[in-house]
C-alpha cells in the first residue's frame, strides 16, 4: 500500500472540479492528497470554494503570484479560460487577454518542473485558427503542445465526450496530459451511459405561469420531452413564440408565413440580392417575402405580426472591422446599414422565453452552457419547473457532498450557481484520466514512501 503524498496546484480552479476527480483517482489508488495553491478571481468561484474546501485559502490572480512563492507540487491542474477559443466568444485565441493565461501555466511548469499536469478547455481549442480547413489543429492548440513538450513533457491530448462516462449529458472537450515518464494514453476507456432520469429530483414545485399555461393549451406535457423553445430556427423538436400564440393570437396563414420567413432569411442568396454581407437572419423587405410567399393579405398579415411582436421592421446590417490591439486576427461587428430599405425580421432569439428547452428524462441532455441553464425546463408533477442546482451538479457528476445551497436563496443566485457549473468539468471524466496519471506517478515512486 503507497503511503505517500501527492501534492498539486489547482489554476482557474472555478468550482474546483477537476481537483474532485484528480482526489477521487489519487485517493483510491492509496496516496494522500494535498493541494498546496488554489487560484481563483471569479467571485462566485470563490464563494463555492470556500464553502466546500473549508480548510483552504483561495488565492487570486495568478499573473499576480510569483513563482517563487508557490510550493513545490507534483501536479499541475488547469481548466485555463476557453472564451477565447470557444465558438460562443468572438475567438480571439491568444490575441485575448484570457488566451494569454495559458503562458502562466507554461510559466510555473518550467520553473517548478512537477512530474505532470492535466488541463482542460473547450473543444473549439483544437481547430482555432487553422491555417486550412484539412487541418487536424490549428496553430492555438500545435503552439500549446510545442510549448508543454519543449519544457521536457510527454503529452497526448484528445476531445472527450461525457455522455460516455456515466454522465447523463453531451459534453466534448479536449484534455491535454502530460508527464516527465510517461506517455499517457487517453483512448480505450469503458463506456459508461446514463440519463436524465437517474439524475432528476421529483414533486418539485412547478411554475404556473402564462407562458407555462400556454404550452399546455397545445401540448401535453410529454409531448414537450426533448423540444426546444426558440424563434431562430425551424425543426419538429423546435417550438415557435407563434406556435402557442405567445404575443396574441396568429392564423394558420400567419403561422405558416412566419415559417416560412424563419427557412429563407437564412439563405445566402438574400445577400446578393441586397447587397450586403450574408448573416444567419436577414430582414426581408414586403417585395422579397412575396417571391416565396405570394397572399393578397401580405401587408396586412406582416403589419398584424409587427405590431403584436412577433416581427421587427429593421436595416440589414453590414460588417464593419473593429478596432482591435492585435495585428494577428481581424475582429468584425455588425451595425445597421441605413442605406439599404427596412426588412422585416423575426424579434426573439433562444434565450427570450422563459424556457429555453425541455429536458427528456429517457436520453441525455445537451451540452449545458451557462448563458442558458437557468432557462432550461423540466417537466415534473404534471407541470413545468426550472433546471435545480442539485440536478445540475449530478448532470456533472459532483459528488453528493459538494453543495451550492449558498447560492439557491434568490434568482440572482440561482443565475450565478449554474453560471458557475456551465464553466465547470465533468469530475468522471477528470477522475478516469487522473487514474492513468495516478498509474504513472506510481511506477515513478515505486510505491515508497
Amino acid at each position: 500500500m503507497i503511503n505517500k503524498t501527492v501534492r498539486f496546484i489547482d489554476l482557474f480552479a472555478g468550482m474546483g472540479g477537476i481537483r474532485i476527480g484528480f482526489e477521487q483517482a489519487f485517493k483510491a489508488a492509496g496516496y494522500k492528497t494535498e493541494c498546496v495553491l488554489t487560484s481563483e478571481i471569479k467571485e462566485a468561484a470563490v464563494k463555492a470554494l470556500n464553502n466546500n474546501f473549508k480548510d483552504e485559502t483561495v488565492l487570486g490572480d495568478i499573473t499576480q503570484i510569483e513563482t517563487n512563492d508557490i510550493p513545490d507540487f507534483d501536479f499541475l491542474l488547469g481548466g485555463f479560460p476557453c472564451q477565447a477559443f470557444s465558438v460562443a466568444g468572438k475567438q480571439r485565441g491568444f490575441a485575448d487577454t484570457r488566451g494569454t493565461l495559458f503562458f502562466e501555466i507554461e510559466r510555473i511548469l518550467e520553473a517548478k518542473k512537477p512530474y505532470g499536469f492535466l488541463l482542460e478547455n473547450v473543444e473549439g481549442l483544437v481547430t482555432h485558427d487553422r491555417v486550412k480547413p484539412s487541418d487536424k489543429i490549428g496553430r492555438t492548440l500545435n503552439t500549446i503542445i510545442k510549448s508543454l513538450k519543449a519544457l521536457g513533457y510527454k503529452v497526448t491530448w484528445k476531445v472527450l465526450d461525457a455522455q460516455n462516462f456515466g454522465i447523463a449529458q453531451v459534453r466534448n472537450r479536449i484534455y491535454i496530459v502530460g508527464t516527465r515518464e510517461d506517455e499517457i494514453s487517453l483512448e480505450n476507456f469503458p463506456v459508461k451511459k446514463s440519463t436524465f432520469a437517474e439524475v432528476m429530483e421529483h414533486g418539485l414545485p412547478t411554475v404556473n405561469g402564462e407562458f407555462s399555461r400556454k404550452l399546455f393549451e397545445v401540448y401535453k406535457p410529454e409531448d414537450l420531452y426533448g423540444k426546444s423553445i426558440k424563434d431562430k430556427r425551424g425543426g419538429d423538436n423546435n417550438i415557435h413564440s407563434w406556435d402557442i400564440g405567445l404575443r396574441g393570437s396568429v392564423t394558420d396563414d400567419q403561422k405558416r408565413l412566419m415559417n416560412s420567413l424563419l427557412l429563407e432569411r437564412r439563405k445566402r442568396r438574400w445577400a446578393d440580392v441586397i447587397g450586403i454581407d450574408w448573416m444567419d437572419g436577414m430582414p426581408l423587405t414586403t417585395e422579397q417575402i412575396r417571391t416565396f410567399y405570394d397572399d393578397p393579405n401580405l401587408q396586412d398579415m406582416l403589419d398584424d405580426l409587427k405590431q403584436k411582436g412577433y416581427l421587427v421592421l429593421e436595416h440589414p446590417k453590414k460588417k464593419v472591422k473593429t478596432k482591435t490591439s492585435t495585428r494577428t486576427r481581424i475582429i468584425y461587428e455588425r451595425i445597421p446599414d441605413e442605406t439599404k430599405p427596412k426588412g422585416y425580421n423575426i424579434v426573439t432569439g433562444k434565450l427570450s422565453f422563459e424556457y429555453s428547452r425541455i429536458l427528456c428524462p429517457s436520453s441525455t441532455t445537451p451540452t449545458l452552457v451557462a448563458m442558458d441553464m437557468s432557462t432550461i425546463g423540466v417537466v415534473d408533477n404534471g407541470g413545468l419547473r426550472n433546471l435545480t442546482l442539485t440536478e445540475g451538479l449530478r448532470l456533472f457528476g459532483y459528488p453528493p457532498s459538494y453543495s451550492l445551497e449558498e447560492f439557491n436563496n434568490n434568482k440572482k443566485g440561482i443565475k450565478q450557481g449554474f453560471d458557475l457549473l456551465g464553466n465547470t468539468v465533468c469530475v468522471p471524466v477528470i477522475k478516469a484520466i487522473s487514474e492513468r496519471l495516478a498509474s504513472s506517478h506510481e511506477k515513478m515512486d515505486g510505491g515508497k514512501e
